[in-house]
């Protein structure tokens, strides 16, 4: 098989193949063969009819018709690895020599995957608002684990943020009840915000007895109200007691009884670890978007119609895919959020647009600094892929092979590399232009791996459910 490229407008090309005579007839063999399971000739069993019995009976044309149609997409393969073309859209295939006998010839007109070089991605400097883990931040943890245990007890003054009171609650459109926002003897802790903010508004200072009467507007939470999320509510509530949080003394022998630490102070060092590794792990995955929008400013070519729509068809199904588990419809969806369906097009399709532009920027790093991926890596990733599906490694493997989608995941690898690269090489600043240093520790418990894997993605402004 010969081919050749000739490189045209609009990021296509022309791949020209070319197929001998004597290798083209080996497809048209297996024509024969697959007509043969096909045709009733009689005297012969399905698919045992030799071939110069069904020449005679159906003639050349269609088996080489049927050789041209089932052949030339493996042939089609082939030259695009031959050629090292990425091919990012179906092609446009016309045979121009062959139909009837001879050589074949064919034109595959293709748009392929941009290539380019990527200046100004070394020293990119994005700014985060990070801090290390302060006295007051611990204090909070610790009082967190101290409100697991604290204990409630009835009190006699009126409601404020943090006591826990105990309600009647009625919600209501139009005289129609809310369910989900039903319930006697509700416990709800005041200024946690859990039902709508003017609620806890109306809460603080009340007492036993009082009778509130509000109208406000449900969070767009589609999981927890359903058709009514992001719509305006009436509710009732009726107050029948007020409970206050008694939080157990702070000391080494609680310390040791709920906790793993066997003082006061190890619990304090040990959460502010925590924190300080939490805060890192959350500025590098807010330094790294921040990177990829970056890259994908710097990128000097359009975003490829054919990936962008990829792209937006992807989000779609794991948007609809999440909604679907919560029991929610894409119209409920948009209303709790207060769009319509073109606002939310354009927005899917300006992600869409960003992250495919932040991912044509880390194709090319990898081909401008060499990166490869060895087995070993191809082999951790599989691994990884296997975890999360509940698979054997070897399981997910074959099946990567089976759909040709082995190379897809060597270079999702080989853009992560070229990711933490970009990392690595960024100047990461504060709020106030200092430079920080927000790597992780060598080994934490796998922690490691949250910041340098995944699918690149710029898109700050994605619907979410």
């Amino acid at each position: 098989m010969q081919t050749s490229v000739e490189p045209l407008d609009g990021n296509k090309v022309r791949l020209h193949v070319a197929i001998p005579a004597d290798e083209f007839e080996r497809a048209v063999d297996a024509a024969f063969r697959s007509l043969a399971r096909e045709v009733r000739i009689p005297g012969f069993r399905p698919g045992k009819a030799p071939r110069r019995v069904l020449e005679s009976r159906i003639g050349t044309e269609a088996a080489r018709e049927r050789a041209l149609r089932d052949a030339l997409p493996g042939y089609y393969r082939d030259a695009l690895a031959a050629e090292h073309l990425d091919a990012i859209a179906p092609p446009e295939i016309d045979v121009t020599a062959g139909s009837d006998a001879g050589d074949v010839e064919f034109d595959a007109v293709v748009e392929v995957r941009p290539t380019f070089t990527l200046e100004g991605w070394e020293g990119i400097r994005v700014e985060i608002p990070y801090e290390p883990p302060t006295d007051d931040a611990v204090d909070a943890q610790v009082d967190r684990l101290r409100e697991r245990f604290a204990t409630l007890e009835e009190s006699a003054s009126p409601a404020g943020d943090g006591d826990v009171v105990c309600i009647d609650i009625a919600g209501y459109v139009h005289d129609e009840a809310i369910d989900a926002l039903t319930a006697d003897d509700f416990l709800y802790e005041v200024g946690s915000g859990l039902v709508t903010p003017k609620l806890d508004d109306e809460l603080r200072g009340k007492r036993p007895g009082d009778i509130l009467k509000l109208t406000d507007t449900l969070p767009a939470d589609p999981a927890r109200f359903g058709e009514h999320a992001g719509r305006e509510v009436g509710i009732r509530v009726l107050v029948k007691e007020v409970q206050r949080k008694r939080l157990p003394d702070l000391t080494d022998e609680w310390v040791a009884e709920v906790s793993e630490h066997a003082t006061v102070a190890e619990l304090r060092e040990a959460t502010a670890r925590r924190l300080d590794l939490l805060g890192r792990v959350q500025a590098q995955l807010m330094a790294r978007d921040r990177l990829l929008e970056a890259l994908a400013e710097r990128v000097p070519v359009a975003a490829p119609e054919p990936l962008v729509r990829e792209e937006m068809e992807r989000r779609l199904h794991d948007l609809l895919h999440r909604l679907e588990a919560q029991g929610a419809t894409i119209d409920e969806y948009l209303r709790a959020v207060g769009t319509d369906r073109d606002t939310f097009v354009a927005q899917l399709r300006e992600g869409a647009e960003r992250a495919v532009l932040a991912e044509l920027a880390l194709g090319a790093i990898v081909a401008q600094e060499g990166i490869d991926v060895g087995e070993e890596e191809l082999a951790a990733e599989i691994d990884r892929l296997a975890q999360r599906s509940g698979q054997r490694p070897e399981q997910v493997r074959r099946d990567l092979e089976r759909r040709d989608l082995l190379g897809a995941v060597r270079s999702d690898v080989a853009r992560g590399k070229a990711l933490q690269l970009v990392l690595d090489r960024a100047v990461i600043v504060d709020a106030a232009g200092a430079e920080i240093d927000v790597s992780l520790p060598p080994v934490v418990d796998g922690a490691t791996e949250v910041a340098g894997r995944g699918r690149p993605s710029s898109d700050a402004k994605e619907p979410q459910a």
